[in-house]
């Protein structure tokens, strides 16, 4: 009987010379992986109490690719059909394009290489480009990843409060290229996040299960959110450069180092996992929101100019919205805390 990819067989435990249990392999599995007599089988016990087997070399033997016709997309998408390859996971892109349409379709590939880690052009002529991701997924570890996102985020922030202290507007001249490389950061980690998916053995080596996989691609998607939000503070602040005073120590600037403190625990938290320190920063960041909360009611009794009102409510929502995304970061934190602690027990009949 055929047996392939998503199909099921049930085959008997034999006993061999007395104290060894043999299970004989799917011939087509077995084919299909180029295996012979004498190869090795990586054999995995899951905590679920399921084996699974995986050729040792099963890696080495896979390159993902895939082709586009860039003149058969609609316009001006080839770029996001570029970002969605590379966060499937694909090893090698080709395109083709018409002879004369090379240019046009060249700078969405060279913004392409700017936006995302790892690929680098390896051939072009009139009518094609190929790409190929020199990085090895397994090799970078999410945590390292969301790091750095964490500290370009928290670097803005400390910059934003120094200008408004009395500092250099210049300080936030490159806001937006830390925002790029944070951007840069979540797509490698929904890539590699996408390839443990798909490869345990990718997930093995990262040290994570799958479910913490998401997770971490989780946490990585509210540091991305939170970023947004510090570049828009930064914007506003450079585009009202000293038309609009505000006082430190009163809101919405009051509640910015109740966030860095916050988030500072939260981050500490990925590796302690706390209970109570996760919670307590939840416990200050939603005392925060609350008193943004009335602070953005108050702005509307008061006697201010609408340029002054718009700055205020805008400022005061971003800084509310970073406390928002930085409690969901301490749920997916618990998330991954709880899951880890889960003990599976057998039901008997």
């Amino acid at each position: 009987m055929a047996f392939g990819p998503g199909e099921q067989d049930v085959r008997k435990v034999q006993l061999t010379g007395g104290a060894t249990y043999t299970l004989s392999l799917p011939k087509p599995w077995v084919v299909a992986n180029e295996l012979s007599p004498r190869d090795g089988v990586r054999v995995d016990w899951r905590p679920s109490g399921a084996l699974r087997l995986t050729p040792i070399d099963m890696l080495d033997k896979q390159i993902k690719r895939v082709i586009i016709n860039a003149n058969s997309l609609p316009e001006d998408s080839l770029h996001d059909h570029l970002m969605g390859a590379y966060i499937s996971g694909v090893d090698k892109i080709r395109i083709h394009f018409n002879d004369g349409d090379g240019k046009k379709h060249r700078k969405e590939i060279r913004r392409f290489l700017r936006n995302t880690r790892g690929f680098e052009t390896m051939s072009e002529d009139d009518k094609h480009t190929e790409i190929v991701c020199l990085i090895n997924a397994s090799e970078m570890p999410l945590s390292a990843s969301i790091n750095r996102m964490y500290l370009q985020l928290s670097s803005l922030i400390r910059d934003i409060m120094s200008v408004l202290e009395g500092d250099d507007i210049d300080l936030l001249d490159d806001s937006e290229e830390r925002e790029s490389e944070v951007d840069a950061l979540l797509y490698l980690i929904e890539r590699q996040v996408c390839i443990a998916l798909d490869s345990h053995l990718v997930a093995t080596s990262l040290k994570l299960g799958r479910n913490q996989a998401v997770e971490h691609s989780n946490l990585a998607r509210c540091l991305e959110r939170m970023m947004d939000h510090a570049l828009q503070i930064s914007q506003m602040i450079q585009e009202f450069d000293g038309g609009i005073k505000l006082k430190i120590d009163e809101s919405p600037i009051a509640q910015i180092p109740i966030w860095q403190e916050s988030i500072k625990q939260l981050m500490i938290n990925i590796r302690t996992r706390d209970s109570h320190g996760i919670e307590k920063a939840r416990h200050e960041l939603k005392r925060a929101q609350n008193e943004l909360k009335s602070h953005e009611e108050g702005l509307m009794e008061g006697r201010r100019t609408a340029r002054t009102l718009i700055f205020e409510i805008r400022l005061s929502e971003s800084i509310r919205r970073l406390c928002a995304y930085s409690r969901d970061f301490g749920e997916i934190l618990l998330n991954i805390k709880l899951y880890d602690e889960i003990i599976v027990d057998r039901q008997n009949d």
